[in-house]
């Protein structure tokens, strides 16, 4: 069987020049926020990742199928109706951050934020901090 080849791979495409395209000023304000945050989280230089996701850092994940990828450590992405954030251990050991958070939706792994206004900023630095922390542990040298 052929192995499942991953759409959404990082480019050499301008971070800024991408956010700058954001139509929304209050969406693109929302963005360089999240930028700021995860960049000082990471200490990574953010990248984009397909057209329209921005990923920070990254890891060598190998499915049990024998399928295998690169990925953003963290990323976020501007959609129509969300700022989607993502938080790639997912939410599950994170309980107490997520009742102090705010409104927001949740995937998987994804956090679907209408506005950042919505939430409570510090607790989302916390969250992309943990999350960024435990990605390295469990994929070091990355």
């Amino acid at each position: 069987m052929a192995k499942y080849e991953l759409k959404t791979k990082q480019t050499t495409k301008s971070v800024p020049a991408f956010l700058a395209t954001i139509e929304d000023p209050d969406r693109r304000r929302d963005c360089r926020t999240v930028l700021a945050i995860m960049k000082s989280t990471t200490k990574a230089t953010p990248k984009m990742w397909g057209m329209n996701m921005v990923g920070f850092g990254t890891y060598r994940y190998v499915y049990a199928s024998g399928q295998e990828g690169d990925w953003p450590l963290t990323a976020f992405a501007p959609r129509k109706q969300n700022l989607t954030v993502y938080i790639m251990p997912g939410f599950a050991r994170y309980p107490a951050l997520m009742k102090k958070l705010g409104k927001f939706k949740a995937g998987k792994s994804c956090l679907y934020l209408r506005s950042l206004d919505d939430v409570h900023l510090p607790t989302l630095k916390a969250l992309i901090k943990e999350s960024v922390a435990f990605m390295k542990r469990r994929y070091p040298s990355r």
